[in-house]
């Protein structure tokens, strides 16, 4: 248990976007002072009523608790919303999601608790100097009139911080490990979604291209082809020949576009690009007033990709399924042996 503590306070900075209404509040903290009183007036909170939303365990939710953590996201859902008809669905779908999430937090630190989970107090000290270091730039003071603000005392803070990492402690104990993931379970994903990695016939594609000064014409592009078919005739790197003739943005690359499909370009040239040989380049071309000759790098065929050329990714979304499942198995059954009681 003490290991998997450690391991979780070493990787702190990537599990920071489990932290979804305690970051929004951080990085509002500022504007929140400002606006609380503003906010606390607003139609759509003030709609929600006040009292109890909810009791988890013995423990009341108030709906100024879910009022405060609704505060930070309401000037965003204001702007992406099209309509106040949109923005008052979205208040009510959000509300019920964060109060959930309220009572969730509630059931996983009772659960763990009950399973003995202890957490070093210099852990949670720790956290809380580095909110004050990060969030308020060390001073204290200011850090303080944020939690009047939210009518929050240190102490409580603390055990805010203490309910979080252990939610986020349990929840990482709940995960399966990569090596769970059978052969037979890798082999049965890939003939089920075999058109998942259905590979496009693709070509790796350099380019000369010639384009006309002024009112030239083609007369001076044509004899400059030439010299181009020459040099490449007589053995020259097609790369280096792009940089020195061709007149594109590509041209400092070697005329290099990378892997296209034949979608990605005219139809005039993918009939020609896809035709090549890898290695072997076209003669040039006269399309619009401007010329092109083409090189196969190199040219992948259309296909189903083998297992074994994605059983890694395979293996990837095997993890995050099951990950999900096992934590979604492992919440609703601590939902269903709580108690918990809703008022709105």
């Amino acid at each position: 248990m003490l290991t998997s503590i450690h391991h979780y306070f070493r990787l702190r900075t990537l599990m920071k976007h489990l932290r979804l209404f305690s970051t929004l509040l951080f990085s509002a903290c500022l504007l929140q002072t400002c606006l609380h009183a503003q906010n606390a007036n607003d139609p759509e909170l003030l709609r929600l009523g006040n009292g109890i939303a909810a009791i988890a365990e013995g423990q009341i939710i108030t709906v100024e608790e879910l009022r405060r953590e609704l505060e930070p996201i309401i000037p965003r859902l204001r702007v992406e919303s099209k309509n106040s008809q949109e923005f008052s669905k979205r208040i009510d779908e959000l509300s019920k999601e964060v109060l959930q999430n309220m009572i969730d937090h509630i059931i996983i630190v009772k659960a763990a608790e009950e399973k003995g989970l202890l957490l070093p107090p210099s852990y949670i000290d720790q956290e809380y100097d580095e909110v004050i270091d990060r969030d308020f730039d060390g001073d204290r003071g200011r850090f303080l009139e944020y939690l009047r603000a939210r009518g929050e005392t240190p102490r409580d803070y603390r055990r805010s911080i203490y309910k979080r990492v252990v939610v986020d402690v349990m929840r990482k104990e709940t995960r399966r490990s990569q090596s769970e993931i059978s052969p037979e379970r890798i082999e049965e994903f890939y003939v089920k979604n075999k058109l998942r990695f259905y590979q496009e016939e693709a070509l790796h594609l350099r380019q000369i291209i010639l384009t006309p000064m002024a009112d030239e014409g083609l007369v001076p592009l044509r004899q400059t082809a030439k010299k181009v078919i020459y040099e490449l005739d007589s053995g020259a790197n097609f790369g280096d020949v792009a940089r020195k003739y061709s007149q594109d943005e590509m041209s400092r690359n070697g005329g290099d576009w990378g892997w296209i499909e034949r979608k990605d370009i005219r139809k005039e040239l993918s009939d020609v690009a896809f035709g090549l040989k890898p290695g072997a380049y076209s003669q040039p071309m006269e399309l619009g007033g401007t010329i092109f000759i083409l090189y196969a790098e190199d040219k992948r065929e259309e296909m189903i990709q083998p297992v074994t050329q994605v059983r890694d990714i395979i293996e990837n979304v095997l993890v995050g399924e099951i990950a999900r499942e096992t934590q979604e198995k492992w919440l609703q059954d601590l939902r269903n042996e709580a108690y918990v009681r809703y008022f709105m």
